[in-house]
Parts: structure tokens; sequence; C-alpha cells
């Protein structure tokens, strides 16, 4: 079955093709070759489920049920990876400010420092891409902003 497609431009083998390779190609860069999620793991010396959470909850406090949600997983695997930030001092759980009976969790200080070294080392560049001319980043920034888009 054909999926819809944004333009009613005809595409032919040779570009079904081309993009395939393109594909295959970004999905060997970033899961095999500059694998960034290996990368923040062992520097953070935790999983990147927690990493994700760290990264969800850095721009504010999030009931855990808004923290599932946002990770896109169950309530029970959800409360034990904040158990486990809660433990290792990059999570605390306090109290709702509107809903008494309801806990927040948000970021200590010492999480705020381990979610933007991961941030950061998530968004930096492999040499591979820096060594690129800068018409060929440029015209890569312009297509990916585009399929973003």
């Amino acid at each position: 079955m054909e999926r819809p497609r944004e333009t009613d431009q005809p595409v032919d083998d040779a570009t079904t093709q081309a993009a395939t390779r393109a594909w295959q190609g970004l999905h060997t860069l970033l899961l095999e070759r500059h694998n960034r999620r290996k990368e923040v793991a062992d520097a953070l010396g935790m999983s990147f489920s927690r990493i994700r959470a760290l990264r969800r909850i850095a721009p504010g406090p999030l009931t855990l049920r808004d923290l599932a949600q946002r990770m896109s997983t169950d309530p029970p695997y959800t409360t034990v990876i904040v158990d486990d930030l809660v433990r290792r001092g990059f999570a605390e759980r306090v109290t709702h400010p509107v809903d008494r009976r309801s806990k927040l969790v948000r970021l200590t200080e010492e999480g705020k420092a381990a979610a933007h070294r991961a941030a950061t080392i998530l968004a930096t560049p492999p040499d591979d891409l820096l060594a690129l001319p800068r018409e060929d980043i440029e015209a890569l920034d312009r297509v990916v902003t585009r399929l973003l888009g």
C-alpha cells in the first residue's frame, strides 16, 4: 500500500532508490557510527531512558503522569526511573503547589548540570560532519529543516 505524499510530484525508481540510500545512511550515521545516545549514557553512567527523563524534567517540574506521557512510557516504569534519579541525587519529589495530594518531580542542581551535559553531548556534531565543506553543511541543514518542517 502506497503512503500519501505531501506533493503530487511523481517519484521515479531512481529517486526512491536515492531516498532509500540516504535514509539508510542517516540511520547508520546516527545510530551506529556516531551513537550519541551511547556516548551520553557512558559519560553520565546511566541508561539513556534516565537521560531522557532528565531532559524532559529540565524545563520545569512535572507530575509522574506528565513525565510518563512525554516519555511514552507506562507509569510504573516511569516511577522506577524517577526513583533511580532521586537515589542518584539528580531529582526530588515535591508537593504540587495546587494539588497537595500530588507530587511533582524536579531536578536538583546536580540534575540540572547532568541534563545540561547530556544536551551538550547530544548536540555536538561529529568531526566527520564538521569536516565537510561549508556549502555541504548548509545544504544538509536546509534539507533537514525542510524535512522537520
